[in-house]
């Protein structure tokens, strides 16, 4: 009986995704903060809209590396 190991290429891509989210976890806060601050700025809403998309990306991330990182240790 084979015991079943950890997929190390996809344990990789899943740290590397999450990786991506820490990035995106920091940097989308920050410009909705920045945005906020300045809401008399001619760009205030194409950033707070690009901050809102960056969140939501960071979210996307996280569950996106989780599953990976599942699926590399038991499937």
């Amino acid at each position: 009986m084979e015991t079943k190991r950890t997929n190390k290429e996809l344990l990789v891509k899943g740290l590397q995704q999450m990786g991506i989210a820490l990035a995106l976890l920091i940097s989308g806060p920050i410009l909705l903060h920045l945005v906020l601050i300045n809401k008399d700025k001619p760009f205030f809403i194409p950033l707070f809209i690009i901050g809102i998309i960056i969140c939501g990306l960071a979210i996307y991330f996280i569950f996106k590396g989780l599953k990976t990182i599942m699926s590399s240790l038991f499937d």
